[in-house]
């Protein structure tokens, strides 16, 4: 695993737990748009097909 994988699933773990939060305390409107953040961070997870290769 490369340093920008990890540094992404950080970032998706942390969206995931404080969406988790902001839910439970109520602040629906908040946690939606944590967990939109969160998809959109792990789009960069997802293996690359095609195009240009990519320097790992």
């Amino acid at each position: 695993m490369s340093l920008a994988q990890a540094s992404w699933i950080t970032v998706v773990a942390i969206c995931a737990i404080a969406t988790a939060v902001t839910a439970i305390a109520g602040y629906a409107g908040y946690a939606a748009t944590i967990a939109a953040v969160g998809v959109a961070a792990s789009v960069n997870l997802l293996p690359h097909h095609g195009g240009q290769p990519t320097e790992d």
